[in-house]
């Protein structure tokens, strides 16, 4: 772990995507005073003023090249289906020593995708904060965001270690746990973790919609917890999601075929009224519910710990 004294400080910091967390980072940055100044680069005008107004970066451009100019830490907040375009654009105007991570949710696609575009001379460390919530946009960011969160690391074999010190100490410094992991194993426990569940959230919501012409609107009108909380998983970014599972297809598909069956033998369970299976797996799940929130990954409110809102100032 990182001490006081190794905590990193940058000149210039650019944020590819100013987006949860892209805005979430740049916040806990300047909490920290880990930079000097921010500056960021969104595709549209809308999201460019609104970062500039909320006072996330000191300044925001449409061009890559033009962001990451005298930069020292780049991060690529963008869609992963973003990166090879996005890694091409801002290549011109990297500088020798820079140091470039993303915050991607797949790590495999990283050094295929981006990889090539980064020049010598410049450093590419992946990363990804196990953190968010559904909501998007600069004005769902918060500095608190990464606080006691998991943010794990996927540098190449070959990586200056140095530099991957670097980045974990400011990873930690914003707040995060760090862990270093190989880029496949990542790809395989997040699909697992958060990857699977989304696609069944996304799929019980869409069955739900179908199911509207026979219910006649009561899915809706009498959704308890279970689905609700279904609901808040699937209201996440239509676009990043896809993104992910084109990217991670592989660990994706493993994860679901294991599901598949799970799902089979439960379904078996119900049909021969196997209660003491039943039982087992249900409490077995609530004990992993418990492990959870003993670890401090979570709390036991009904909102799952989450905000509706970002903290206000008096927060």
């Amino acid at each position: 772990m990182a001490t006081e004294t190794e905590t990193p400080h940058f000149k210039r910091m650019a944020l590819i995507g100013v987006g949860l967390i892209g805005s979430s980072i740049a916040l806990s940055a300047k909490r920290a005073g880990l930079v000097d100044s921010i500056v960021g680069c969104a595709r549209t005008a809308r999201t460019r003023e609104k970062a500039v107004e909320l006072g996330i970066v000191d300044a925001m451009y449409e061009d890559p090249a033009e962001t990451v100019a005298g930069a020292d830490l780049v991060i690529v907040c963008s869609h992963l289906g973003s990166y090879p375009s996005v890694g091409a654009a801002m290549a011109p105007g990297l500088a020798p020593g820079a140091i470039v991570t993303d915050v991607g949710s797949v790590k495999g696609c990283v050094a295929r995708d981006l990889g090539p575009h980064i020049p010598d001379g410049v450093h590419l460390v992946p990363g990804h904060p196990v953190s968010g919530s559904e909501k998007s946009g600069p004005e769902a960011g918060f500095e608190t965001l990464f606080d006691d969160r998991w943010w794990i690391l996927t540098p190449a074999e070959d990586a200056d270690q140095e530099v991957v010190q670097r980045v974990s100490a400011f990873v930690e410094a914003l707040g995060s746990r760090v862990e270093i992991m190989d880029a496949k194993r990542h790809d395989l426990v997040l699909a697992i973790t958060s990857h699977l569940p989304h696609l069944i959230a996304y799929n019980i919501v869409g069955t739900a919609d179908d199911m509207e012409t026979i219910t006649q609107g009561e899915v809706v009108k009498y959704s308890a917890g279970g689905f609700r909380d279904f609901t808040r998983i699937a209201a996440s970014d239509p676009e990043f999601w896809r993104d992910v599972f084109l990217n991670n297809r592989d660990a994706v598909l493993e994860t679901m075929g294991r599901f598949t069956e799970d799902l089979i033998a439960l379904q078996r369970a119900i049909r021969w009224g196997q209660g003491d299976q039943l039982l087992e797996l249900f409490t077995n799940s609530r004990d992993i519910r418990h492990r959870i929130i003993q670890a401090g990954q979570d709390t036991d409110a009904p909102d799952f710990g989450r905000r509706a809102e970002p903290p206000s100032e008096s927060d």
